[in-house]
């Protein structure tokens, strides 16, 4: 598990995209084995700045994220103040800008959700979890690069 304490807006989102690559590399998730691989890995860094963009828009910024990772399952937690909720908008053109967030989650997690903080505490959690690539199947663990 890695956790990252935040505080403010400012360069906040490149600060978790950064610190969840520095996670993913440590994981063993970059450098990606394969095109499906890199696809993920790009995809969890774009879902880690909607969701904390998200935060800095309509919460007041976030307060906390949390990576968890176990058995090739990465769950992304970013906690804020605010008690509301996200709601899905009405559809809109993929051409405009904004409003989209959700839809990416939608379509690339594994699976998302939000929930409160818990008892006395003020603000929500919203998650998402996507699982790690298989290993291409001409490749054994431990087998060194192909």
């Amino acid at each position: 598990m890695r956790r990252l304490i935040l505080n403010g807006t400012r360069g906040v989102v490149a600060r978790c995209r950064d610190f969840t690559a520095e996670a993913l590399a440590d994981w063993g998730w970059i450098p990606p084995e394969g095109e499906e691989a890199e696809r993920r890995v790009e995809d969890v860094l774009l879902m880690v700045s909607e969701v904390v963009t998200n935060a800095c828009l309509h919460a007041g910024g976030p307060e906390e994220l949390v990576l968890r990772h176990a058995h090739g399952r990465l769950r992304v937690e970013v906690a804020d103040a605010s008690p509301e909720h996200p709601r899905a908008q009405a559809p809109r053109s993929p051409g405009l800008p904004g409003g989209h967030g959700l839809m990416v989650l939608d379509r690339l997690a594994g699976d998302w959700g939000t929930e409160d903080k818990g008892p006395g505490r003020v603000g929500k959690v919203v998650w998402l979890e996507v699982s790690r690539p298989s290993r291409p199947p001409w490749r054994r663990p431990g087998a060194g690069p192909a």
